[in-house]
């Protein structure tokens, strides 16, 4: 358990605790609805086709983040292999997450749904690495051993803004070969490079991965604000690297954002790896661990909040440096072991770093508003959200209405929630997030 000592703000509780409002964020929901269809269609395609021929081991990898139908789409392309003539087997690709461990990767990918019994193919999560070459620079580059003795691997990413870098290719397919299927011994040989370098370092690397790993097919998942599939892209494997790049664009275009101008104090209800790599995107908040800023364009925010870590993370808080302040809940569901395998890998050890540590959520709340500038502390702007994932109903503070109500992209529903404590000081206000 944390400890503390007595805490005191000047002037006590002297805040009105502020009416929140639901707000509706309208962004455009096109998506993918037959899973399987899409799947069977971008197979379809001949410079796809050809790349699988039977009697060859094929490895689909399977990623450690939240992604949308994940289960449905390597299932899908599981029975794309199968009908023609080859075998399927999947490969966790996360780096060093899941503790580092083969037993902790696949019950990572267990969790999203990716089983033997539910794919209908092998899992084999193993550590064990082959050395791919050096970069000019003397970046060794790794690669997963069971996948490495596949007859062919299909790299299989969603494409999104990545948390730390930016660059003509971000979080995807490259950086899925590179890192993913690096396994620990990889991650932690990139990483030794700063991270705002990686935009240019990951294509480099990709590049020796084509060359030398037996990648015959990159698919990139790209989803809606919504958190829903909006395309599939197959790209045989000497059209990565061109295709990749419009991809990511079409991943930005699609990325859920807060509609404010500026916020005095954001709560985040949760934080976790399946929501972002981050745990909270820094695309949404304007702030990462990297310290990199250009391209991460967000409303100014003076303090976040964070009440909880998702079960889904395993304990593993990296980039909670991002926030401003968490509870004695958040704190005592770190464990530290993830949590600094994780930090320790990337290099930065400012994603190790805590935020001040409060023992309730009234006096996390009051502390978060309290510290904030130039403000009327009687009427902040706040705004409470579900995660960086999920921003379609948020609510705000009665001062942020102004700004929203004339917006085409925002509804304000009319319904509201008082912010409310029960007898421990946490919040028992309900929330309908949607």
């Amino acid at each position: 358990m944390f400890e503390h000592t007595e805490i005191k703000l000047e002037g006590g509780f002297d805040i009105a605790w502020p009416t929140l409002y639901r707000v509706k964020q309208k962004f455009d929901g096109a998506r993918i609805d037959d899973i399987e269809a899409k799947v069977a269609a971008e197979f379809a395609k001949p410079a796809i086709s050809e790349k699988i021929r039977p009697g060859m081991r094929v490895a689909i990898t399977a990623g450690s983040r939240g992604i949308a139908n994940l289960q449905a789409i390597i299932t899908a392309i599981a029975r794309e292999i199968k009908q023609r003539g080859a075998s399927p087997l999947v490969v966790p690709a996360m780096g060093s997450h899941g503790g580092a461990t083969a037993a902790g990767q696949r019950q990572a990918i267990a969790e999203f749904g990716i089983t033997e019994d539910n794919i209908g193919c092998p899992v084999i999560s193993s550590m064990e690495t082959v050395e791919l070459g050096r970069l000019e620079n003397g970046l060794t580059i790794w690669f997963d051993k069971a996948a490495y003795e596949c007859d062919a691997v299909i790299a299989l990413g969603r494409v999104k803004p990545h948390t730390d870098f930016k660059g003509p290719v971000e979080s995807g397919i490259q950086k899925m070969m590179v890192i993913g299927l690096g396994k620990h011994k990889g991650a932690s040989s990139i990483h030794s490079h700063e991270i705002a370098t990686f935009g240019q370092l990951v294509p480099l690397a990709a590049a020796l991965v084509m060359e030398k790993a037996p990648i015959a097919v990159g698919i990139g998942l790209v989803e809606n604000a919504y958190d829903q599939t909006c395309d599939i892209v197959a790209l045989p494997v000497e059209r990565i690297a061109a295709g990749e790049p419009a991809l990511l664009q079409q991943a930005k275009s699609r990325m859920p954002k807060l509609l404010l101008e500026s916020i005095d104090v954001l709560v985040v209800e949760r934080f976790g790896k399946e929501i972002s790599g981050a745990g909270m995107d820094p695309n949404v908040t304007g702030r990462n661990a990297s310290g990199v800023k250009e391209g991460f364009i967000a409303p100014p925010i003076q303090k976040i909040w964070v009440r909880d870590l998702t079960a889904a993370s395993h304990g593993n808080a990296a980039c909670i440096n991002n926030a401003d302040i968490i509870t004695s809940a958040f704190f005592n569901k770190i464990d530290f072991s993830a949590f600094y395998t994780n930090v320790i890998t990337s290099t930065n050890l400012n994603s190790g770093k805590l935020p001040l540590i409060l023992p309730n959520d009234r006096l996390a709340l009051a502390v978060a508003i309290k510290t904030c500038n130039r403000i009327d502390y009687r009427r902040p702007k706040v705004a409470w959200i579900r995660d960086t994932l999920h921003l379609e109903y948020i609510y705000v503070s009665e001062a942020c209405l102004a700004e929203l109500a004339d917006r085409d992209d925002v509804e304000i529903t009319g319904e509201t929630v008082e912010v409310s404590f029960n007898e421990r000081d946490e919040v028992s206000t309900r929330f309908d997030f949607g």
